[in-house]
């Protein structure tokens, strides 16, 4: 699910934003080509909810790595008011999936943009067949 997620927030940058930008998921190489996005998970949680469903918390970082030296922080800001609009909702699978706690902070030039895409999972068991007949006989002392 988390690759899925990921994927589709590739895409929606690469919607939002157009080819001219760099765009990666996995380990960040040493130089990153500008302008860029960096998209990780930064932390994922599962527990246990009800029955057969799942709460899935996951907290994903985007950086961006801006073009202009010098402005960055006026790019930055530029970049994060578009990334709330494109970020909010995403196709993953079908299905449309929100995200929530949006923020960012601008550190050393980089806009580091962090968004929840919390949801519910439900795993499908499998039918056990049900015991047809049970035969009980018990005795009693005395």
């Amino acid at each position: 699910m988390v690759n899925a997620i990921s994927k589709a927030i590739i895409r929606s940058l690469n919607t939002e934003f157009g080819e001219e930008y760099q765009y990666g998921r996995e380990e960040k190489p040493q130089e990153v080509p500008v302008p860029g996005f960096w998209v990780r998970c930064a932390d994922h949680s599962c527990r246990l909810f009800l029955g057969n469903r799942y709460f899935r918390r996951n907290r994903f970082c985007i950086q961006y790595f801006p073009e202009t030296k010098g402005q960055e922080n006026e790019e930055c800001c530029a970049a994060a008011e578009r990334l709330f609009q494109c970020l909010e909702y995403l196709e993953v699978d079908g299905d449309l999936i929100r995200g929530t706690n949006m923020k960012y902070e601008i550190t050393e030039g980089v806009l580091y943009f962090s968004v929840n895409y919390d949801l519910f999972l439900y795993r499908i068991t499998e039918d056990v067949p049900v015991m047809e007949e049970v035969i009980s006989e018990t005795s009693v002392k005395g």
